[in-house]
């Protein structure tokens, strides 16, 4: 009969050891089920439940939630002149071609007489620069995306493409790449309005633009000051109230007025949304206080709903 050597103690207690941890292991381990529950829970973006939303009274909105791919949208989505909208798209096409890290100033750019002379012309917005000034990028766009310069716009687009023109053709170009197929771009700065979209269009630009970290810096700041310039204030008086980050204002007599806004939510998404053509034929005033008005009744009502997980599959 064969002997079977004896397992020293030491051997035998380390062997023990590891058994019962891999027995407390086993205990603590959650179902497969639970566990895909928990990774929607902590991972997957929720969606907007779509029942009684407090859409505007008139014209068209449309609204999503970063990364759920839920696009929810309301009224007839055809193209209505969208002015200064379009200040969104110039300043998303100049960062594109030249575009800045968060802190960086960029390029001084020459304040031509064009710009100069266009202050104050026809009752439009702009504001007033001095030729031969030399004005970084960074300071340019916050006088186009917060006081919403028109002379700065046609300044920008000449520096870039060397005409409005051709800087108008970049703007239709990017339109198409980003897939807004019933929007249409003649100005730089919106003031013709022959520049039409529509809402759900405008989420697309909303989206890629609040992923450029110094266009969202600059959408989301209340007021700053520009030398030569001034202190200067943003159009979009909802900034810092109702989770609001930003975007921009537009209003115009034929555009009445429209908002493209983003809202922080309490989890780690944005609410991005379009509300367009608000007392269209009125008076800019009253068309951009409507929107401004509509917009927060839905971002309130959006915020405060609950929000379901996304399926699987």
């Amino acid at each position: 009969m064969l002997s079977v050597p004896s397992v020293p103690r030491r051997v035998r207690t380390a062997v023990g050891a590891l058994l019962l941890l891999a027995a407390l292991t086993a205990l603590v381990v959650l179902p497969r089920s639970d566990r895909g529950t928990s990774a929607r829970q902590d991972g997957a973006p929720t969606r907007i439940t779509d029942g009684d939303i407090p859409w505007p009274g008139e014209g068209q909105a449309a609204v999503t939630l970063e990364g759920s791919g839920q696009v929810l949208t309301h009224g007839a989505q055809r193209p209505v002149p969208i002015a200064s909208l379009a200040k969104v798209m110039t300043a998303y096409v100049v960062l594109t071609g030249h575009p800045l890290r968060p802190g960086e100033e960029g390029p001084r750019i020459e304040v031509d007489r064009q710009a100069a002379h266009e202050a104050g012309v026809d009752g439009e917005s702009t504001v007033v620069v001095t030729p031969g000034d030399r004005r970084t990028e960074r300071e340019l766009l916050h006088l186009l995306l917060l006081p919403s310069a028109n002379n700065i716009a046609r300044l920008l687009a000449r520096w870039d493409a060397g005409s409005e023109e051709a800087f108008v053709r970049k703007m239709q170009r990017a339109a198409h790449d980003l897939g807004m197929r019933d929007t249409t771009y003649t100005d730089a700065g919106g003031i013709e309005p022959t520049t039409t979209s529509t809402a759900a269009d405008q989420l697309k630009l909303a989206r890629e633009a609040m992923r450029l970290p110094v266009l969202r810096d600059i959408v989301s700041t209340r007021e700053a000051t520009v030398p030569g310039v001034g202190r200067v204030a943003n159009t979009n008086t909802l900034l810092g109230t109702s989770g609001v980050v930003g975007l921009k204002t537009g209003s115009t007599t034929p555009a009445g007025g429209n908002l493209l806004w983003a809202a922080k939510t309490d989890g780690t998404h944005l609410l991005l949304g379009a509300v367009l053509h608000q007392r269209a034929h009125t008076t800019p005033a009253e068309g951009l206080t409507a929107a401004l008005e509509a917009s927060r009744a839905l971002i309130d009502g959006l915020r405060a709903r609950p929000r379901s997980t996304g399926s699987e599959g």
